[in-house]
Formats: structure tokens, sequence, C-alpha cells
């Protein structure tokens, strides 16, 4: 292996990202645990993505979350193709992105399990926008989808900020598989 950077790494040029690049038919597994590590040194923080399908709440805990742009607001995600409430999140669909408090791991939990009901004895209202609406998180995006991106395997999700709201407090992060507490910087 070469000491120069990129040296034994695939690489596109911007002019050639509309081109997909071909995955192996077998994935190495040792290659995606050490890609899936590696990823894991980037500290993120935790949010749960709401909505309904069917008149029937669905969430999922997400930290792929991200700012796209101010000016309109928009924000992205991104969601296993795989997961069972991906249907929820189709283009003009309503979603509220709740970011987590430092007190939240239990919730982040509940939602990151496969399958099941996490609204089961879970107190919860409907916002005004149209989409569950979890107690206590720090922040609250409630938005709509306007495009889905295909992205491997997980759909990236651009949502339209139509209201907002943010709370003092501490947030709660993801970083190498753990959850931690940020601590309360105060106001900057």
């Amino acid at each position: 292996m070469s000491d120069r950077p990129g040296q034994g790494v695939e690489t596109i040029s911007v002019a050639d990202a509309t081109q997909p690049l071909l995955m192996p038919v077998q994935p190495d597994i040792e290659a995606t645990r050490a890609l899936r590590a590696g990823l894991g040194a980037f500290a993120t923080g935790v949010t749960i993505v709401t909505a309904f399908d069917a008149d029937q709440p669905v969430g999922i805990t997400v930290n792929s979350f991200a700012s796209v742009s101010l000016d309109p607001p928009l924000i992205l995600w991104s969601i296993a193709r795989a997961a069972t409430c991906a249907p929820a999140f189709a283009p003009g669909r309503r979603f509220c992105v709740h970011v987590l408090g430092a007190a939240q791991e239990s919730l982040a939990r509940r939602f990151a399990r496969t399958g099941g009901d996490k609204f089961a004895d879970l107190e919860w209202t409907s916002s005004t926008h149209g989409t569950p609406l979890l107690p206590g998180c720090i922040a609250e995006f409630h938005c709509s989808v306007t495009a889905c991106h295909a992205g491997g395997d997980h759909t990236i999700i651009i949502g339209r900020v139509h209201a907002w709201l943010a709370r003092e407090g501490p947030a709660l992060l993801f970083h190498r598989g753990q959850f931690l507490a940020l601590p309360s910087l105060g106001s900057v």
C-alpha cells in the first residue's frame, strides 16, 4: 500500500459523479466493518424522524441529519431502503425531525430497534403540522419531503422546513457506536 493519499482507493471526479460506482456482488465483510468503524469516528447528533403511515405513527432513529440550505430552508437525512417505515417518507409527505437531548438515550434506542410498535406506552401528540410529536426534544423541524435520491442501500431524503422550534439543553451524541451526552455549553 502506498503512502500517497488516495492510492489504492477508487476516486471519481465531480464530472463523473453521475456514473454509478460498481460494488462487488459479495461485499467484503471485513472491509465493510472497517469502513463502518472509520465512519464512526465522526461524532453526530441523534434525531428521531416521525411521520404517519396510513394514520399510524412511525419513527426511526437517525444520525444522518444535516442542513442543506437556509434559503429555501432545506434539510436532509437518509433511511435504509429496507426500513419498514420507508414508504411513509415519499415525496410530498410530512415528517418531523426531533433533535434529542442528553437525557433521551432510551428514546433513541427505542426508535432504533427493528419492528414492533415504537409508540406503544409512549406519550406523544399529533402536531399542528400533521406529524407525530415527541415531548422533551431540544429542537424539532416540521418538514415535507421535496425529493428522494438513491444512495446505495439508503434513500437520501431532502425536506423543506416549514416550522421549527429550538430549546436550551445539552445534546445527545453518537460516536464510535456509543451514545454520549454533550455538556451544556451555555449561550454562545
